[in-house]
């Protein structure tokens, strides 16, 4: 069975160096899981790895794709498979790192990402519904057909709340009911799943602190070029955190200090989501980096509790 070694976490909790450090020691390759790094020319909002950061590791699905086009999961899960399958050619270890949980579960839950299930007009219908009575009130039709999802999505993620409305009318069944028909846990790998947390407060200072990091090294300026390219707000690649607050402040709809304090508070409490997400599975180990000296240490631990795994 192919074994798979997972990183992940919340934003800002120091997943890039830790794997580098892995990657280092037990001769693997990363396959990066964030949504935003997935795009060229958006470094700076995305926290992207640069050349020199990467140390030699070779870092796969980092700049995959154009910002003006659209890119899913089901893509995603194509693509890493690939890259999954080259690096274990090569006798190499694939490491999996990032926070976009849905990326991840893609390759650790045997979810059907095929668009096989569809019904475009009744998609159409739940849009356009959200455009005339808002989005809150699309999510609120969650409530009476599939509660758990009413409970784990967010109006804001109007895509998923769509999607979990188009299957249960397609189906009679919920998003849950419906993969539960299956194993979601019938995949192909062997996995070591770590994710790792900090005390909350360190986190959100982290956070806090990355955000001014990311506007001297000119995120202003990147979303100005991004702008200057065609990039606009109803694309999927500008609704990122850091770039919708920065291009509304540029189209004069808020001011700087608003936008700021909009990326800090979004980039928080997308935090919070992850690590809610991240709680949903037992397979997880959760290593706390409060109880370790450095990331040296940190590195050793997993190692040690990797071994014991494959034993």
């Amino acid at each position: 069975m192919k074994e798979l070694l997972i990183i992940a976490g919340p934003t800002a909790v120091g997943k890039t160096d830790i794997s580098i450090k892995l990657a280092k020691k037990l001769n693997g390759e990363i396959i990066s899981a964030d949504s935003m790094q997935i795009y060229k020319y958006m470094n700076i909002g995305s926290a992207k790895i640069t050349n020199e950061e990467m140390n030699g590791i070779k870092h796969h699905l980092i700049d995959v794709v154009e910002p003006k086009e659209n890119f899913n999961v089901s893509m995603y899960k194509d693509l890493s498979e690939k890259a999954i399958d080259n690096i274990i050619s090569k006798n190499k270890i694939p490491i999996l790192t990032g926070g976009t949980g849905l990326y991840i579960n893609s390759l650790i839950c045997n979810y059907n990402f095929t668009e096989a299930e569809q019904d475009e007009k009744y998609r159409d219908y739940l849009q356009n519904l959200a455009k005339v009575k808002g989005k809150e009130y699309v999510h609120s039709l969650l409530k009476d057909v599939d509660v758990e999802s009413y409970n784990r999505l967010y109006p804001n993620d109007l895509k998923r709340v769509i999607r979990a409305l188009e299957v249960y009318k397609l189906t009679g069944k919920t998003i849950s009911e419906y993969n539960k028909e299956n194993d979601i846990y019938d995949i192909p790998y062997k996995i070591y799943y770590f994710i790792l947390n900090m005390e909350r407060s360190k986190l959100y200072e982290r956070i806090n602190k990355r955000v001014d990091i990311m506007l001297e090294k000119g995120l202003i300026e990147e979303v100005k070029k991004l702008k200057n390219m065609g990039c606009t707000a109803d694309m999927q690649s500008m609704k990122g955190i850091g770039y919708k607050e920065i291009l509304n402040y540029l189209d004069g709809d808020i001011n700087l200090d608003r936008a700021i304090y909009l990326i800090k508070k979004g980039s928080r409490n997308y935090a919070k989501r992850q690590l809610t997400w991240f709680r949903k599975d037992k397979r997880a180990i959760w290593i706390n980096k409060d109880n370790f000296e450095n990331d040296n240490c940190i590195v050793e631990e997993i190692i040690k509790k990797v071994d014991l795994l494959k034993k």
